[in-house]
């Protein structure tokens, strides 16, 4: 065993690099956004359960709401025609294909006449009411919503815009949040932690392991190790004059700072 240096360093203590799972159960994973119907795999559920299990020292995300949010009018898929008053043009009807001689209405980029832009279900006029386009047909607001548009999984209400499509559920955009910072996830990275979905900054945050050398998460699957009373990637754990690896090799210490048995009496910390 080597004497201690005489400028103060810890006794010599061996690193062991550990290969695990590190703090994470899951990998990452994505939300995939959609605008058209896509069928939900799972029944509407009552959404998630606050999560108490951060580690000593975190941050506690707050109790959530039971209020659903308030949706707004954002990425919609229901559109409404324009209507164009009689003059010099005379397009043709996208329905009978016939000539318009008259006021007619602009939708989806062709002309059509007023009677005939109808719901492809109920038949009802389209004229001037909302309508979303479905495989190619249009339908009215209604039918659409009763036939076609999924079911959030939070709030239980219908879809008429952008879907989030994850944990084999669908969702509104601003339905599918993170249950500490309650921002949209949509289509980033996002964590679970007891089912509940976390975006990375925050599931980083309140449940992951930093790295004492370069202040990174240790991830799923990194090798790391434990010394001086921190974690470390087994690549950062260096001596902290010439940077060569401390990994399995005998260290010393000083100011909390690693160092290799070459510069074990350095001063120039």
């Amino acid at each position: 065993m080597p004497e201690n240096p005489e400028n103060g360093a810890d006794k010599p203590v061996s690193a062991r690099t550990t290969s695990a799972p590190a703090f994470k159960p899951t990998g990452p994973q994505y939300a995939v956004k959609t605008s058209g119907w896509q069928p939900s795999n799972q029944p509407g559920g009552s959404g998630w359960t606050a999560n108490n299990s951060a580690r000593p020292g975190a941050a506690v995300p707050s109790e959530k709401s039971t209020v659903p949010p308030l949706l707004t009018d954002e990425d919609t898929l229901v559109q409404r025609a324009e209507h164009i008053p009689a003059g010099k043009r005379t397009p043709m009807c996208a329905h009978c294909n016939q000539v318009i001689r008259g006021p007619f209405l602009v939708a989806l980029g062709k002309s059509w006449h007023p009677e005939e832009f109808n719901c492809a279900h109920c038949k009802t006029s389209m004229a001037y009411i909302g309508f979303v386009e479905e495989k190619g047909a249009l339908y009215c607001e209604g039918c659409y919503e009763k036939f076609f548009a999924p079911e959030c999984s939070r709030c239980q209400r219908k879809i008429l815009g952008e879907v989030i499509n994850a944990l084999k559920q669908t969702w509104h955009v601003s339905c599918f949040v993170c249950v500490a910072c309650h921002k949209p996830i949509r289509n980033n990275v996002f964590h679970l932690e007891d089912g509940d979905p976390y975006c990375e900054t925050d599931y980083y945050a309140l449940f992951g392991t930093m790295c004492h050398g370069c202040e990174f998460p240790i991830e799923a699957g990194d090798r790391f190790l434990e010394a001086l009373g921190n974690t470390w990637h087994d690549t950062c754990f260096v001596c902290s004059v010439c940077c060569e690896s401390l990994e399995g090799q005998t260290f010393f210490s000083k100011k909390d700072k690693p160092l290799c048995k070459k510069h074990a009496h350095s001063v120039n910390i």
